[in-house]
């Protein structure tokens, strides 16, 4: 199975309303590695990496994040998969 991997910046109300926990929960039921950061501008980062409709189907639940979330927009660009093996929440940047 071929693995993808996908940067996305998650734009709208998403700090301050669980969306980094939320990333690490709904990617860990979809079998999902990558890391997931609040940015400075108020952004989310995130590299998201694992089989091709995994991927997919967490970019489109991204759309809605956690109920406080309002998304704006997800600017998402093709990645090189690092082969990661777990997901986790890196500080912010």
């Amino acid at each position: 199975m071929a693995v993808i991997a996908r940067h996305l910046m998650i734009l709208g109300r998403v700090q301050g309303v669980f969306y980094r926990n939320w990333t690490v929960e709904a990617a860990g039921k979809l079998g999902l590695a990558g890391w997931v950061r609040n940015r400075m501008d108020g952004s989310v980062e995130a590299l998201i990496e694992g089989p091709e409709d995994a991927v997919t189907q967490f970019i489109s639940l991204a759309q809605h994040g956690p109920p406080a979330a309002r998304v704006a927009r997800i600017d998402v660009v093709e990645a090189a998969a690092e082969g990661l093996s777990s997901f986790q929440k890196k500080p912010s940047y």
